[in-house]
């Protein structure tokens, strides 16, 4: 047990400060997404099977992490945190994921590897915060909205795309631009498994891949002025450096508030709306018993391309059984964070408290948190965010895009004829 005295103020920062610092230590090693990951050897003989016509499950890694030594002491450190103390409250719910997420790394391809997936990122038959709709439902009606939008083509891919190089390139600009040079660098990464992926020092993007200029938009805004900003907030925290870490209970906010800067600076399109929709059908359909190559041929059949196909089920498979029923839940966060966060927001401008909307930037956070933190971030004590993505601190534009779309989502288009809309009238 961590004895911890409470005598004045600055004791209590102090003590607060060593278990800041023990927690980062032991959590920085566990890491959900590197583990979890196909080489890209994995992906080309699953295409090349199939190219020959040859229907074979992929030869996926299943391969446990053994994280028994940092549970042991994040263990040892929850049972001296305080958790009476907000910070502690704080220090204690992020050591308690991390440790969640190790013993999911031990037991990869299991039913407990998926019941811990699932606690941590969700179901698809999960509700949505303040609905009674599931993520399922709302992924399904949204497919069914943006149906006919596909059919004009326009969730298709791009004309004219740039080579991984040049992208760089142009996402170093855009980067530079707002961080300052030599903040966040950006690398060309070969084995990435998705098109992007930020932290506080640099952004990967994948190679041999090919980039619109609405993926480097849409990216910029996603991974580095939401991802990379949060961190590098959390970085710069006087006393809570754990802010910085990618906790997996914060990843439901982190994606709502990535996936909302692309709706907010209309940088999503209807392929991208689409694939978080398909992602979660996907996952419904692996737990009820489907197999990669179902899935894969799901992805196919919704007109995603051979390789996002592939790699769309990868994400679903990933650390799971690829005969079916044990998956990776994490795909589902982005949807339910999108709601999450679009709500959160409305609900800041509507309640008076706009520097919530601020707070949630102050660094790798989970929504409960910045209430948790409220006096402590109104203090000092906890910074501020030094880095606020333009369309979060511009809020008379971003109070009437969410008061607009309030009263929108109130619309029964199914009862409204194109040509009725506003019909002539006699005069």
């Amino acid at each position: 047990m961590i004895d911890l005295p409470t005598v004045t103020s600055a004791d209590r920062v102090e003590r607060l400060r060593v278990l800041d610092r023990r927690v980062v230590e032991s959590c920085r090693g566990i890491r959900v997404l590197g583990a979890l990951s196909w080489s890209p050897e994995v992906i080309e003989d699953f295409l090349d099977a199939h190219r020959h016509g040859r229907r074979t499950l992929p030869a996926a890694p299943v391969v446990p992490v053994d994280h028994r030594r940092p549970r042991r002491e994040l263990a040892a450190l929850k049972a001296g945190i305080d958790s009476g103390d907000p910070i502690g409250r704080y220090l204690d719910e992020t050591a308690g994921s991390y440790a969640l997420a190790a013993r999911m790394l031990e037991v990869p391809g299991t039913k407990e590897f998926t019941e811990i997936s699932a606690s941590l990122y969700g179901r698809p038959d999960d509700r949505l915060p303040g609905s009674e709709r599931t993520h399922l439902a709302a992924a399904d009606e949204l497919l069914a909205q943006t149906q006919d939008l596909a059919e004009l083509g326009l969730g298709g891919a791009p004309e004219f795309v740039h080579s991984a190089e040049v992208a760089r390139e142009m996402f170093q600009a855009r980067i530079d631009g707002f961080f300052g040079p030599g903040t966040v660098e950006v690398e060309i990464d070969p084995d990435l498994a998705s098109k992007a992926a930020a932290g506080s020092k640099r952004l990967r993007i994948r190679g041999r891949t090919g980039f619109s200029a609405r993926d480097i938009e849409q990216l910029v805004q996603h991974e580095a002025f939401v991802h990379s900003a949060t961190a590098l907030n959390g970085r710069a925290q006087p006393l809570l450096s754990a802010m910085s870490l990618g906790a997996p209970r914060t990843t439901l906010t982190q994606e709502g508030l990535a996936s909302l800067a692309e709706l907010v600076t209309r940088t999503i399109d209807v392929g991208r709306l689409r694939r978080i929709a398909l992602r979660i059908r996907a996952i419904h359909l692996a737990l009820e018993g489907a197999d990669f190559l179902d899935v894969f041929e799901f992805f196919l059949e919704a007109g995603q391309s051979e390789d996002e196909s592939v790699r769309s089920a990868m994400r679903v498979f990933r650390g799971g059984d690829v005969r079916g029923r044990h998956v990776f839940t994490k795909d589902v966060v982005y949807l339910q964070g999108l709601f999450a966060v679009h709500t959160f927001l409305r609900k800041a401008l509507t309640s008076k408290r706009p520097e919530l909307i601020a707070w949630s930037f102050a660094g790798r956070l989970h929504l409960a948190d910045v209430f948790l933190l409220e006096e402590e971030l109104a203090s000092g004590l906890v910074a501020g965010p030094r880095y606020l993505p333009p369309w979060a601190r511009d809020l008379p534009a971003l109070g009437a895009y969410l008061a607009f779309a309030r009263l929108a989502y109130r619309i029964d288009e199914e009862g409204v004829a194109l040509d009725g809309i506003l019909p002539l009238a006699d005069f």
